[in-house]
């Protein structure tokens, strides 16, 4: 019982190192349009940022904790024991390498596709192929790919709609989306925290299953248990309150001019689309959603405007994510079955 308590400690703090790391990771998303349109001030922003995080990870349910607690592998069906904690420690490693990698070098990728791709590498390293649900891991990835198209012609529609209204307006119009631009950031960090303080939820829930401290009960459903939950909302909210500056530069001022029509019709387009997915349980990439919108907005203002050679370099990061993330997890935990 010792030995599984001291995994459970270890597999927590890494968990929430990676939520951490997931939290600077992804504020960039979160703040980089109303620091480059002049609607807050960077303080300001990864402050409000941070707390409305805070607010979606801990009060908006818990599906999507759910779906990454049992939806790839169900934790019920393996065999429980300290061993078995080795493929989810390999998972996390590799989560928190290929954040920290795309973060050094200022690329926007995806910190869901980074854990996702992970969970299935250390998993068919350490089990196989048998135990994981594949058809769920298809969903996963199909919505993943779906959801930024999405948000991009969202945020493409709504922008152009914005502009027919706005031709008519006075240049105090510009001060309005600045207002407004405060009150979608809050809409954006409670939909950003719905989503991706629960993925570490899930997976701390899935260790202590495989540990046998924690019993989810028998039926379909997969409870989180509260103090999961305080502590993944804390941290992400710690996370996105330092901020990854690098990331912020690459999407406020690498894509294009953004004005605070751009971010505002962001904001929201991609808010919506986060808090619809989280409320049916599909965990996202918060990136691909924010940063596709964010293009939208400036596509539907004039094609030209945007550097399409910045949003490749992006695409490309999210193509291999979740591939590379899945190999370093494979070896991590290849390498630590070797040793223990």
């Amino acid at each position: 019982m010792e030995l599984a308590i001291i995994s459970a400690i270890i597999v927590v703090v890494l968990a929430l190192f990676f939520d951490f790391t997931n939290g600077f990771h992804d504020s960039a998303n979160q703040v980089a349009t109303v620091i480059a349109s002049r609607a807050l001030s960077p303080a300001a922003a990864l402050i409000i940022a941070a707390m409305a995080d805070f607010i979606g990870a801990y009060f908006f349910g818990t599906a999507v904790a759910e779906t990454l607690g049992k939806g790839i592998v169900d934790p019920r069906v393996l065999q429980i024991g300290v061993s078995g904690v080795l493929v989810i420690i390999g998972a996390i490693c590799g989560a928190i390498l290929w954040n920290i990698i795309t973060w050094y070098f200022g690329m926007p990728s995806s910190s869901s596709h980074a854990l996702i791709g992970g969970l299935v590498g250390a998993f068919v390293v350490g089990w196989g192929f048998a135990p994981i649900h594949w058809l769920k891991v298809f969903e996963i990835i199909l919505i993943m790919v779906i959801s930024p198209l999405v948000g991009f012609g969202v945020s493409y529609f709504f922008t152009r709609l914005a502009w027919r209204f706005a031709q008519w307006s006075t240049p105090k119009a510009n001060e309005v989306f600045k207002k407004l631009q405060i009150f979608s950031l809050v809409a954006q960090g409670i939909s950003h925290g719905t989503n991706d303080a629960q993925k570490t939820m899930g997976v701390i829930t899935f260790s202590l299953v495989i540990l046998g401290l924690y019993s989810p009960g028998s039926n379909s459903s997969m409870s989180i248990p509260s103090w999961v939950v305080i502590i993944c909302s804390l941290a992400l909210s710690l996370g996105t309150i330092i901020g990854g500056w690098r990331i912020i530069k690459t999407l406020g001022a690498g894509l294009y001019k953004i004005r605070s029509i751009h971010g505002f019709v962001s904001q929201i387009a991609s808010s919506a689309i986060m808090y619809l997915t989280a409320t049916f349980g599909f965990p996202i990439s918060t990136t691909q959603v924010i940063s596709s919108s964010i293009m939208g907005a400036g596509a539907a203002t004039r094609i030209k405007m945007v550097r399409w050679q910045v949003a490749k370099d992006m695409a490309v990061a999210w193509l291999i994510t979740m591939p590379s993330s899945a190999v370093l997890a494979g070896t991590i935990f290849y390498i630590l079955n070797k040793i223990f």
